[in-house]
């Protein structure tokens, strides 16, 4: 896991579609004045060609045209059958990622209405994650036991320093962030910084690595406002899905910010590796408990 979550194709897909929805509010509400007619120079070739490469959006291969003629435009799915259309249209010949995305009605820039939190899918991510534990004294011997796949202290910060970064998810002490605080320019640009927010900051370490070995996921609100984060993997079952989804949508229908107005889930989309965003009844999500 990192302290922030990757951006796959498919996200930024997803994400393209509500900035574009956005747009075209614009467009509409500005179409309804009409601007003084002014002249207009012909546009030469080379812009002409510029122009057209900016247009947003991105063409999409035969396999995605194929798997979207699956899913109905405009149509909102309950979650039982948004996970199988997750499943049937997934393509790609490993086993893809199930993800989820949120758009919030809070604003980003307040302090105070930041969403952000963990929760532990009931079945799990489908993935291994690597961690590293830097502690000292008889927490290393409690993260070796939990499972911990590197622990150290000083050295490992050192090994860092020379560019190693073979792990997945960093926790630590308190007592060490004094001496990892300088690694903030390596691991903060990776995702990989412990956080206190996330739970990567604790004396319980034990605890902490049993969870993210059993399932943990991080959500965490984006400057748009987007959450994007994992759900599993296309080749649970639709339970198992379902079961993730439920858990994640939970957890962050409880973290709503007291100070934010209005709807607060404004929509919801889950989609496989590469494939297309399958929309859900956002009136169920919200009343995901």
């Amino acid at each position: 896991m990192t302290d922030e979550t990757k951006k796959t194709p498919e996200v930024q897909t997803v994400a393209q579609s509500v900035e574009a929805e956005a747009a075209v509010a614009v467009i509409v509400e500005e179409a309804k004045v009409e601007p003084e007619a002014k002249p207009v120079k012909a546009a030469s070739p080379a812009k002409k060609k510029k122009a057209k490469s900016a247009t947003p959006g991105k063409k999409h291969g035969k396999n995605y045209q194929a798997k979207r003629l699956l899913t109905e435009n405009g149509k909102s799915y309950s979650i039982a059958d948004a996970v199988g259309m997750a499943k049937k249209t997934s393509y790609v010949k490993f086993d893809a990622t199930v993800e989820l995305h949120l758009k919030l009605g809070v604003d980003p820039k307040k302090a105070d209405q930041q969403v952000r939190g963990t929760v532990v899918l009931p079945f799990g991510t489908g993935k291994t994650v690597r961690i590293l534990v830097i502690a000292e004294g008889d927490k290393v011997e409690e993260a070796k036991k939990a499972g911990a796949d590197y622990v150290g202290s000083e050295d490992m910060i050192e090994k860092i320093k020379g560019g190693w970064l073979e792990f997945d998810l960093v926790i630590a002490t308190p007592n060490m962030m004094g001496k990892i605080g300088p690694l903030g320019r390596i691991l903060g640009t990776k995702g990989l910084m412990p956080s206190p927010k996330a739970g990567t900051v604790t004396f319980e370490v034990g605890r902490m690595v049993q969870e993210w070995k059993l399932g943990k996921v991080e959500y965490r609100l984006e400057k748009l406002p987007l959450i994007h984060t994992v759900i599993g993997k296309a080749s649970f079952t639709e339970e198992q899905l379902q079961g993730n989804l439920r858990a994640v949508l939970g957890a962050i229908v409880k973290a709503k910010p007291a100070s934010a107005k209005g709807m607060y889930i404004q929509t919801a989309f889950i989609n496989a590796t590469m494939g297309p965003g399958i929309k859900l009844d956002v009136q169920e999500v919200r009343e995901v408990r």
